[in-house]
C-alpha cells in the first residue's frame, strides 16, 4: 500500500476554482473521480491523518499513487465532465448503482425500423424506451395482452419477422388482430411507429387524451350507424380501462414525479424509487451503492440524480440509467448544491423540473411508503452481504497464503484453450475482481499459429501480455499531457495472478511468455481437472487444496466461467467455417454473396430450409447459382431419412473438444471483443 504523503501535491499548487479530480493506481487506471467547488479544500481533505479517514476512503488513497485534476468554469460543468469520467474510466471506487434484484422491465426498441414491445432484463440500452421495472414478468405479458388489442405493434422477435417476410405470411398474432403485421406489409412503417408511439404516450401516463378519443370515436361510429366498428371501440376502451385498474392511483392530481428513498449503514446504501406517472405507480426499481466517503444523505441524492438521470437521450428523452427525467423528483433531503442539480435536470429535460422534499400530505405519505421499502430491501441485503463477503474475503486469504503471494490476489484473470483436435484453435480470458466476474473486461482470442494447448496457451498469454506493455509504454509517454483522449486500456491493468486451465505444461508454457516478455510480477497457477490440482511454475508437484477450501471454490467458478466463454466463441466459430467451406465450391458464389447468403440466413440449417426463390431474393444470386447452393449443402439421403441435423452435432465431450457443456440462453450477450 502507498502512502499518501508520497504524491501529495505541492503545498499552493492545487488551484481554488471548481474541477474535477482522478486518482490513479501504480498501473495508470483511474480509481476514483470527484467534483468539488473548491479543489485545494476538497484534495487537502484526502491527504489528512489516514487513521481519521472513512474505511473506504483510506483503502482508495493508498491504493492510489498519484492524483490530477482538470479546472472547469462552472459547478454543472463539473456535473457534466464528472459524470463522463466515471462513464469512460469505470473507477472501482466511485459509486456504482447495482440493482438489488433483477427486475423485468417493459421495453420498447425504438431503434429499430419496426419497434417491438418485450420484456427485458438487465442493462439498459442505448434507443430503448422502458417502462417499469415490474415485479414479475408474467404482469408485462398480460398488460401486453390487454394492450396489443388497442396497440397492435409487433412483440416477435428479429428473426420471426423477418421469417414471416419471407414467406409472406403473418404469426397468429397477425391473424387475429393483436399485431398490425409490418412483416408483410399490411402497415407502413411510418404507420407501425404511429402505433408503438401511442402505446408509449399512454404507459407514459397520458391516459385522458387517450380515453377521450375513443370515446368520441365511438360515439361517431355509432352516428354512422358503424355498429361493428363501435363495438370494437368499446371493447379497446374496456381493455385500457382494465389496464388503468390494474396501477394504484397514489396522487389524485396527476402528479409526474420520481419518488425516491433511502436506508443506508457506514458501508453501503439501498436506495429505493418510485415512479410515479399521471398520478399512478407506474414502476418501482431498487439499487445498492457503495459508499466511498462518510456521505450525507444529500450527497445520496446527488449520485442518484447524476448516475440515474444523467446522458439523457436527445431523441428519447431517457437517460443512460433509462429514466426519463420527470417533473419533480420528491427527495429525503435536498443536496447542497440544489440549484445547480436543478438546472442540469432543467437542460436534460428540456423543461421546468421542480426537485424538493415534500412536507406534508400525499405526497409526504408516499415518500414515508418508499423509505419503508428500502429498509426492508436494505435489511435482506446486508443478510446477503454478511455470507457473501466472509466467503470471498476468506477465499482470496486463503488463496494468498496457499500460493504464497504477497498480496491478496484482487484481480485474477483466467485463459481457457478450445479446439477440436487442432482445428479451430481460440482461447477466453476472463476477468475476477475482489472474487466477483468483471465481464466487461472479457476477451476472447482467435489463435492461428498455436496446435496444441501448450502452444495455444503461450501465444495468447504472449499477446496479452505484449499489449499490457505496449499501453503501459504508451501511457507513460503520454504523461504530462493535458487531456488524455479515448477509452480506458483494459490491457494496461494487470492480473495478481493469472489462472490457466491445466496442469503443469499449461502453467510451464504461460510462464516461459511472462519470463520472455520480462513480467515478473504476476503470479501463475494452474488448474488441473481431474483431481482439481494446483500447479505452480517449476514445482514437481501441485498444491492440494482442501475440498472445502473457499479458495478452491472461487478457483473452480473462475476457471469454469473461462472453459463457458471459450466453449460459446468456439463454437460460433466451428459453424460459421462449416457453412463457409460447404459454399467454397459453389460456382459463381464469391466471397461477397457468401457473405450476403451468411448475413441473410445465419445458420446452416436455415439455409437449408430456404427454397430457391428465398434464396434468390439475396441480391447477387440468381436462379443457377441458388440451385447450386441447394445442391452443396443437401443432406445425405440417409441422413435426410433419419432427420440429422449436421450442424447441430457436435464432437464427443472429452480430450477432442475441451468442453463440457452448451453455451445457455442469452449467453452471446456475454461475447467480449476479439482480440487482435
Amino acid at each position: 500500500m502507498a502512502d499518501p504523503s508520497t504524491y501529495r501535491p505541492a503545498v499552493g499548487s492545487i488551484p481554488e476554482s471548481p474541477g474535477v479530480y482522478k486518482f490513479r493506481d501504480p498501473n495508470g487506471r483511474v480509481i476514483y473521480v470527484g467534483k468539488a467547488k473548491s479543489l485545494r479544500q476538497r484534495l487537502n481533505s484526502y491527504f489528512a491523518d489516514v487513521a481519521g479517514l472513512h474505511p473506504r476512503t483510506r483503502q482508495m488513497v493508498t491504493t492510489a499513487s498519484s492524483v490530477e485534476w482538470t479546472v472547469v468554469g462552472t459547478e454543472v460543468e463539473a456535473l457534466q465532465l464528472e459524470y463522463n469520467w466515471i462513464k469512460e474510466f469505470d473507477p472501482r471506487f466511485n459509486v456504482r448503482y447495482r440493482d438489488d434484484k433483477s427486475y423485468p422491465s417493459l421495453a420498447v426498441t425504438l431503434n429499430e425500423e419496426y419497434p417491438r414491445l418485450q420484456v427485458m432484463r438487465g442493462p439498459k440500452r442505448k434507443g430503448v424506451r422502458y417502462f417499469g421495472p415490474y415485479a414479475h414478468a408474467w404482469a408485462i405479458r398480460e398488460t401486453l395482452d390487454t394492450l396489443t388489442r388497442v396497440f397492435p405493434a409487433r412483440t416477435c422477435s428479429n428473426g420471426v419477422f423477418k421469417r414471416a417476410g419471407q414467406i409472406g405470411r403473418p404469426c397468429l398474432l397477425g391473424y387475429i388482430g393483436k399485431c398490425a403485421a409490418p412483416c408483410v406489409g399490411r402497415v407502413s412503417a411510418e404507420e407501425h411507429r404511429q402505433i408503438v408511439d401511442d402505446f408509449c404516450d399512454f404507459m407514459a401516463g397520458k391516459t385522458e387524451s387517450m380515453i377521450k378519443r375513443l370515446q368520441r370515436e365511438m360515439a361517431e361510429a355509432a352516428e354512422n350507424l358503424e355498429y361493428e366498428k363501435a363495438a370494437r371501440l368499446r371493447d379497446d376502451l374496456g381493455a385500457l380501462t382494465r389496464a388503468m385498474e390494474k396501477q394504484a392511483v397514489v396522487l389524485g392530481d396527476g402528479t409526474d414525479a420520481d419518488v425516491v428513498a433511502f436506508a443506508q449503514d457506514e458501508l453501503e446504501a439501498a436506495v429505493q424509487v418510485f415512479h410515479v406517472r399521471g398520478g399512478r405507480v407506474r414502476g418501482q426499481r431498487g439499487w445498492i451503492v457503495d459508499k466511498v466517503e462518510a456521505v450525507t444523505t444529500g450527497e445520496l441524492v446527488e449520485q442518484f440524480l447524476l448516475q440515474v438521470y444523467g446522458g439523457v437521450d436527445e431523441q428519447t428523452g431517457v437517460g443512460e440509467a433509462g429514466e426519463a427525467v420527470p417533473r419533480e423528483v420528491l427527495v429525503p433531503e435536498l443536496p447542497d448544491d440544489a440549484d445547480v442539480y436543478t438546472e442540469l435536470l432543467e437542460e436534460l429535460r428540456g423543461g421546468k423540473v421542480s426537485l424538493r422534499v415534500p412536507q406534508r400530505g400525499d405526497k409526504r405519505s408516499l415518500l414515508e411508503t418508499v423509505e419503508r421499502n428500502a429498509k426492508e430491501a436494505f435489511a435482506r441485503h446486508r443478510v446477503k452481504r454478511a455470507s457473501d463477503l466472509t466467503a470471498r474475503s476468506l477465499a482470496l486469504s486463503e488463496l494468498q497464503e496457499a500460493l504464497e503471494l504477497p498480496d491478496a490476489p484482487l484481480r485474477i484473470e483466467c485463459i481457457d484453450i478450445s479446439h477440436v483436435q487442432g482445428t479451430n484453435v481460440v482461447a477466453s480470458m476472463v476477468v475476477f475482481e475482489d472474487g466477483l466476474a468483471k465481464k466487461s473486461d472479457y476477451r476472447r482470442f482467435s489463435v492461428a499459429q498455436g496446435t496444441d494447448d501448450t502452444a495455444a496457451m503461450a501465444e495468447v498469454v504472449r499477446r496479452r501480455f505484449a499489449r499490457h506493455l505496449k499501453e503501459e509504454a504508451d501511457r507513460r509517454d503520454e504523461q504530462g499531457i493535458a487531456a488524455e483522449e479515448g477509452r480506458p486500456r483494459r490491457f494496461a491493468y494487470p492480473p495478481n495472478l493469472l489462472v490457466v486451465d491445466g496442469g503443469a505444461p499449461q502453467v510451464a508454457a504461460a510462464s516461459r511468455s511472462l519470463t520472455e516478455l520480462g513480467i515478473v510480477d504476476v503470479a501463475v497457477c494452474g488448474l488441473a481437472k481431474r483431481m482439481e490440482e494446483v500447479w505452480l511454475p517449476g514445482e514437481s508437484d501441485p498444491v492440494i487444496l482442501p475440498r472445502t477450501s473457499e479458495a478452491l471454490y472461487l478457483l473452480q467458478r473462475v476457471r469454469d466461467e473461462a472453459h463457458r466463454f471459450a466453449i460459446t466463441y468456439h463454437r460460433q466459430k466451428r459453424s460459421t467455417s462449416m457453412l463457409v467451406s460447404m459454399l467454397d465450391d459453389v460456382p459463381g458464389l464469391g466471397e461477397s454473396r457468401r457473405k450476403a447468403l451468411m448475413k441473410q440466413f445465419g445458420s446452416l440449417k436455415r439455409l437449408r430450409a430456404a427454397t430457391v426463390e428465398e434464396l434468390m431474393a439475396v441480391p447477387g444470386i440468381g436462379r443457377r447459382t441458388a440451385e447450386a447452393v441447394q445442391a452443396a449443402i443437401a443432406l445425405p439421403a440417409d441422413e435426410a431419412g433419419a432427420g440429422v441435423v449436421a450442424e447441430s452435432t457436435t464432437a464427443p465431450e472429452g480430450p477432442a473438444e475441451r468442453g463440457t457443456r452448451s453455451a445457455g440462453a442469452g449467453e452471446t450477450a456475454e461475447v467480449g471483443r476479439v482480440a487482435s
